[in-house]
């Protein structure tokens, strides 16, 4: 099991998750108070029910024994007064039914019965009824609750998809659950943002202070050979030296180059995607020309807002790539346009078959993917992700069947509009 498999969710995980936090909350609060108003009813139900039993005999009299004494004439009668009437049971009105004459206990088990019946549709009917609002409550102070920590989701996005970590979230309000997780979320892209930062000036510094000493090397190899003050036998020597310099510089100037695109764009200026890849054509001519590889163009006005250097370097190592990585009589096409909301540069190169898997390893630093052949250092791709991304746009690669790859990077649509001179 591979580690994207063990991350993905099970469907019975996402299943519970697939509504929204706030109508979980309301769910949750309104079935609360069913089950507790449900008990409440049945708890005054049944002690409706034993005050009513309990008081049964304010309604029903007791039953007196008569006692039985044997009849002398010569005696008084000494006859009890009658016992009172038992009630009858009303007749429905109209029908003819004579009434039926109920004892004092049916009589009272038909009145209980018919209390207690009543009393529990009318508390069934307002449990629903005020189920219903506690619904509406919950929902509304779950949305009301919930609103902060909706800013906190879109302004972390925000971020997230931005060219740099120096917005941060400032929450107002009370001091609570949700402010102290902004208050967490900014402390956290503060040290994020001082890290990365101290890492690209330490890339930029170092290579910038790595530039003199090799300058002076290359100097100090090139003035002997250009005198002529160099054995025959040394010459060989001095100019693989000057090989390695020269690859040593070109190292250098794409770490500056990675380190200006990962700290995001300073400056926004009118920049056409056409203009960067004329001239990235017109500087990779005559290495094309020595690697045999034929270079097409399909240049539409493809308008952006951008740092013009940075963006002329994407062209350039989108085109170097697609030089140097191919193979003699092979294909090198540029594309420029715009499609809705978005400008694109496109790069498609003949060269060796790449499978999908090998493509993320092309834009990592100081990675190259097999069967790709070259002098690189592996920066090419790795830059063009940096600047591409420091201006909100994205980039992807697509192997082609037959051998080569298809880079595509799109950037937000501006008016690029030139100020007058």
């Amino acid at each position: 099991m591979t580690g994207q498999e063990r991350r993905r969710p099970s469907a019975r995980r996402t299943l519970p998750h697939r509504l929204p936090l706030r109508g979980r909350l309301t769910l949750m609060t309104t079935l609360v108070f069913l089950v507790l108003g449900g008990g409440l009813l049945l708890l005054n139900w049944l002690s409706a029910r034993q005050l009513i039993e309990d008081n049964r005999y304010l309604v029903v009299p007791a039953v007196a024994t008569v006692p039985v004494q044997p009849v002398d004439p010569a005696l008084p009668d000494t006859t009890a007064a009658p016992l009172p009437t038992a009630p009858v049971s009303p007749a429905p009105p109209d029908t003819g039914v004579p009434a039926t004459p109920l004892s004092p206990a049916q009589g009272f088990e038909d009145f209980q019965d018919q209390v207690l019946t009543q009393v529990l549709t009318r508390s069934l009917l307002l449990l629903l009824v005020f189920t219903a609002f506690a619904a509406l409550l919950a929902w509304w102070a779950a949305r009301r609750s919930l609103h902060r920590l909706t800013q906190v989701t879109a302004a972390a996005r925000r971020i997230s998809t931005g060219s740099s970590l120096d917005e941060r979230l400032d929450l107002t309000g009370p001091h609570d659950e949700v402010r102290e997780l902004g208050d967490t979320f900014d402390v956290m892209l503060d040290r994020l943002d001082r890290t990365f930062d101290a890492q690209r000036q330490f890339t930029a510094h170092a290579s910038h202070e790595l530039r003199t000493p090799l300058t002076l090397q290359r100097t100090a190899l090139e003035i002997p050979l250009a005198q002529g003050r160099v054995p025959d036998d040394l010459k060989p020597a001095l100019r693989r030296a000057l090989g390695a310099n020269a690859r040593t510089e070109r190292l250098i100037v794409s770490l500056l180059t990675l380190a200006r695109g990962e700290s995001g764009t300073r400056t926004s200026h009118p920049v056409d995607l056409a203009d960067t890849a004329r001239d990235a054509v017109a500087d990779l001519a005559e290495e094309a020309r020595a690697a045999r590889v034929h270079v097409t163009t399909t240049l539409a006005p493809a308008p952006v807002a951008g740092d013009p250097s940075l963006l002329a370097q994407v062209a350039l190592n989108l085109l170097a790539n697609a030089v140097r990585h191919n193979h003699p009589d092979g294909t090198a096409t540029l594309t420029t346009a715009t499609r809705g909301e978005h400008a694109f540069l496109e790069v498609t190169n003949s060269g060796p078959v790449l499978d999908h898997q090998d493509v993320p390893a092309l834009f990592e630093p100081f990675r190259r993917g097999p069967g790709r052949p070259g002098d690189g250092f592996g920066l090419g791709l790795a830059v063009v992700r940096a600047i591409t991304l420091s201006h909100g746009g994205t980039v992807a690669a697509t192997p082609r069947p037959g051998g080569g790859i298809t880079v595509r990077v799109d950037l937000p649509r501006r008016a690029a509009t030139r100020s007058p001179a």
